[in-house]
């Protein structure tokens, strides 16, 4: 009888264990069946511009430390630091006495060669005579062009004084001044336009043209960005970098930008056609960088992996071999989903 009981009860057991498997055998079935709801947006291709940024330093389009040929007192010095000059201004005066010594001489020689001058017509002195007189002359007159082109020293282009190193009275010695490393006795910068020199990467070699446009930014104007034109591109590249030089020049007539500043430039290549989609339809794998997506065809979820590239506002580059114009890509309810589940796209 005892027997009897336990066969009954196991086999009580075993039918209530089926049916437990069975109902869930039979949910589990349910839940894969049911399609999750999703949004999607049919893949186009879009025009971008292909841009590269480059961290460059602005210097002045043009720097001249202003210092005579030779040394000598300095007699007055016009100018402050600061101050803005414009092209001919005079800057600085020397001594003038070589000059006075060297005007009288020449006055000399001028009167002597036209004696020269009149008895060389008539036969009454020698040619080499003559000609040893034109020469002395001709070498006066080029020491006195020579003193008053050093003994006044006027800007040759305008812009502003950024460094004065000797004070009027004070002998020039023609020794490298400290500040700068090199003789001067001020120095002279144009400012209402800048340039800035930066290496660019070989690869874009076939894409720089002289003439095309460049956006800068410095960090103390955050939202300005300034017009900047490449106006040299240098012949060679550096073998160590792989890269070359490029100048640009920045029109500063406002004032606002200074040599020395940072800025960060961009250039804009070239336009191309890339794959744009919204930022929220790519996903990130956990605890790697690997990135993905999904595509909804003929009612089933396929996971595309992707690479990221350039964003734009809400908008993000998407590369893939999987992908092609035409796809609809899975913008909404991505995040339930694994690769071949059932979906269902709202509205249709």
């Amino acid at each position: 009888m005892k027997r009897t009981f336990k066969y009954f009860v196991l086999a009580m057991a075993v039918t209530a264990f089926s049916c437990t498997t069975e109902k869930k055998n039979n949910e589990t079935t349910a839940s894969s069946d049911k399609a999750e709801m999703v949004k999607v947006a049919e893949l186009s291709l879009q025009q971008v511009a292909r841009s590269v940024e480059y961290s460059a330093s602005l210097q002045a389009f043009e720097e001249l430390h202003m210092a005579p040929a030779a040394p000598g007192r300095i007699e007055a010095i016009y100018v402050e630091v600061g101050k803005r000059v414009n092209k001919g201004d005079l800057i600085v005066q020397m001594d003038k006495t070589q000059l006075h010594q060297a005007e009288i001489q020449l006055r000399t020689l001028e009167v002597d060669f036209k004696r020269f001058d009149t008895l060389q017509k008539v036969g009454s002195v020698p040619q080499q005579q003559y000609d040893q007189m034109k020469s002395q002359l001709e070498i006066a007159r080029s020491n006195v062009a020579f003193l008053q082109e050093n003994t006044k020293l006027r800007a040759p282009f305008s812009g502003v004084i950024s460094g004065k190193y000797f004070e009027a009275g004070e002998m020039y010695s023609g020794a490298p001044v400290a500040p700068i490393g090199k003789a001067a006795i001020v120095s002279l910068v144009q400012i209402d336009r800048l340039k800035a020199i930066m290496p660019v990467s070989e690869k874009y070699f076939p894409l720089i043209k002289n003439g095309m446009e460049a956006g800068i930014v410095c960090d103390i104007y955050p939202e300005k960005t300034f017009k900047g034109r490449i106006s040299n591109i240098y012949p060679t590249m550096d073998a160590g970098s792989r890269t070359f030089n490029i100048e640009l020049q920045v029109e500063n007539r406002e004032g606002l930008l200074r040599p020395g500043m940072f800025s960060r430039v961009t250039l804009e290549l070239e336009h191309v056609e890339a794959i744009l989609l919204p930022s929220i339809a790519v996903l990130k794998m956990q605890g790697s960088n690997d990135r993905f997506l999904f595509v909804e065809e003929n009612g089933i979820a396929k996971r595309i992996p992707v690479t990221i590239g350039k964003r734009y506002n809400d908008l993000v580059e998407a590369n893939s071999d999987q992908l092609k114009k035409g796809d609809r890509i899975i913008v909404s309810g991505q995040a339930r989903l694994l690769d071949g589940m059932k979906v269902k796209v709202e509205g249709e």
